[in-house]
């Protein structure tokens, strides 16, 4: 455990027995799309039920499931949505006739799902990146809330990257609007800076270079960290854990590992704009920019797994563009996805994977949730096979390890302070390096062995009966 830190078991040990705490911190995990989306009915049960059973060892692998085990109650999730709402199948899959955008594209219609600041689809304007930006600077507001008890839900300020709050938040804006360019009938916004132009993310970056700035763009990989809980002062450990259908070796237990975060992030150093920026499609149900200045809490780590400069860097930019646009037009034809469709169109590692299979040849990310299937809409026909080309973990698969460790976020497994990982990690990489990595089974896979075996028995049975009754008619 790194210092200030306390499991979340920890804390619930203190405040469990608070009147009203347990369900203050369910209701802010299973808020407006807030906290983790994955927790459906059956897991927020499931987390009470570990609390009030005061069972703290399973609280510190909570809920330590295959993705095959999460997917029904997400589907029952996305059911109870669908009724909800008008004529849209959420959470069923492909509709047998997609839906179509009914009504005007207008402003207020895409700011549930992304943010463009001031920055408007009526209106066609030029935005003039010499001049520093005017926004507001970093505050904790609507980001910090203070649940009682001594616990604080939000991060603080990240020292380096905070103060560049303003340019980071215009950029980030900029880049979003100029994702909508290709909107429906989305005026037109430009960006201009030291006389380049740009219409599109790829060619803002095209410009910044030009201008003498540098940009570098990180895939970036950290332990989710879908609680942002502070108690007492101390930062509250609180991974996900999910099965990974890996034998422990010599042990009757699978490796559990928390489930990883991953993003694109913009560095950008020049004459005129300092800034920060992430791109990934995140629990509020966003496929967006966002700024990326808060601090993050010791134990989720960090790792670099490609940085991209010149060309690549300016591909990238276009390739996220790209996703942007296609999720809208998602969100736009399928307004009744449950969780604002995040699961359903994938979870934040799903588009980082495709872009890094399109600019790799391979992808190294855990796990894909996306259904590729809702993935058609012809205007998007590139986005739609990068999507349909990475593996997908719902299905009853068995996840590669190349995967599984591709998402860790460092590659020093001492630098793990979430107890017992860095042993296990290791002892599972040594066997896998060694050839003799062996493999679980779901309990998708079991029931089928389990219904296979039925069938297999049954028909045996009736070739049996058959056989004997030829053998002996009766008269």
């Amino acid at each position: 455990m790194p210092p200030n830190t306390i499991l979340l078991s920890g804390m619930m040990r203190e405040l469990s027995a608070t009147p009203g705490f347990t369900d203050a911190l369910l209701a802010q995990l299973n808020g407006d799309k807030q906290g983790p989306a994955l927790m459906t009915p059956t897991l927020i049960k499931t987390l009470r039920e570990l609390i009030l059973g005061k069972d703290w060892h399973g609280l510190d692998r909570f809920p330590g499931w295959t993705l095959q085990g999460i997917n029904p109650t997400v589907k029952m999730a996305g059911r109870i949505f669908a009724k909800k709402d008008d004529g849209t199948n959420a959470g069923e899959g492909v509709e047998e006739h997609p839906p179509q955008e009914t009504g005007g594209i207008t402003t207020e219609r895409v700011k549930p799902y992304i943010d463009i600041g001031p920055y408007t689809l009526e209106q066609a304007e030029t935005v003039d990146l010499d001049k520093p930006s005017t926004l507001p600077g970093f505050t904790t507001e609507s980001i910090v809330t203070d649940l009682g008890s001594g616990v604080v839900r939000g991060d603080g300020p990240n020292a380096t990257l905070a103060p560049m709050h303003a340019e980071s938040q215009r950029l980030a804006d900029v880049l979003n609007r100029l994702s909508l360019n290709n909107l429906g009938n989305a005026a037109r916004v430009i960006s201009t800076i030291d006389g380049h132009t740009a219409a599109a993310p790829e060619q803002l970056v095209e410009a910044l270079i030009a201008s003498g700035h540098t940009v570098q763009v990180y895939d970036a990989r950290y332990f989710a960290n879908f609680g942002h809980f502070h108690y007492k002062g101390q930062e509250v450990m609180m991974p996900f854990w999910i099965d990974s259908q890996i034998q422990m070796p010599d042990e009757k237990r699978p490796l559990l590992v928390p489930v990883s975060h991953a993003e694109y992030e913009w560095e950008i150093r020049g004459p005129k704009i300092n800034a920060n920026v992430s791109w990934y499609f995140g629990i509020d149900g966003k496929s967006e920019f966002r700024t990326m200045d808060t601090l993050d809490q010791t134990w989720v780590l960090g790792r670099h797994a490609h940085t991209y400069t010149g060309k690549d860097a300016v591909e990238v930019t276009r390739l996220v563009g790209r996703m942007v646009l296609a999720f809208m037009h998602q969100h736009l034809r399928r307004p009744g996805l449950p969780f604002g469709g995040y699961y359903p169109l994938g979870v934040c590692q799903d588009g980082v994977a495709a872009i890094e299979r399109k600019m790799t040849g391979k992808d190294t990310l855990f796990p894909n949730t996306a259904d590729v299937a809702l993935f058609d809409d012809p205007r998007d026909a590139e986005v739609n096979a990068m999507m349909a080309a990475i593996p997908k973990d719902y299905d009853g698969g068995l996840p590669e390890p190349e995967r599984i460790f591709g998402s860790i976020p460092t590659d020093d497994f001492s630098k793990i302070t979430i107890p017992g990982l860095a042993d296990d990690l290791a002892r599972v990489k040594t066997v896998w390096e060694s050839g003799s990595l062996e493999r679980t089974t779901s309990w998708f896979q079991r029931m089928k062995l389990r219904v296979l075996t039925c069938v297999t028995a049954g028909i045996a049975m009736l070739v049996i009966w058959w056989r004997r009754k030829r053998g002996h008619p009766t008269h």
